[in-house]
């Protein structure tokens, strides 16, 4: 017998992985190559950041597209990690929460 997967739920947002610690939201502005992305974040920053490798093969992102950055520890200023990317249901939650607010100040999103 196959084994089938279900197709998932898209009518619902269950949960929304919010930002802890020093993570932060961020929009891609262009890939790079090599796994490495140019993302501006949400504290203003714009942030060389690369998908890891444990991630690699299934995070799949472009650009416009809302990701959650964990800034690395030395060169947090200029280099870190995308570690989530928000679906379009999720962003909708996010922005009408008002976790997106600042991402729309500073640019036309």
């Amino acid at each position: 017998m196959a084994k089938y997967r279900k197709p998932p739920v898209e009518d619902e947002v269950v949960r929304v992985r919010l930002p802890r610690n020093e993570e932060s939201l961020g929009i891609l502005n262009r890939r790079l190559g090599g796994s490495r992305c140019e993302v501006r974040c949400l504290d203003g920053k714009t942030r060389i950041c690369r998908i890891p490798g444990r991630l690699k093969r299934r995070l799949w992102v472009r650009e416009g597209d809302i990701v959650l950055v964990e800034p690395w520890e030395y060169g947090g200023d200029a280099k870190g990690d995308i570690i989530y990317k928000y679906r379009p249901l999720q962003v909708d939650w996010l922005r009408k929460n008002g976790h997106l607010d600042k991402l729309e100040e500073m640019d036309e999103f």
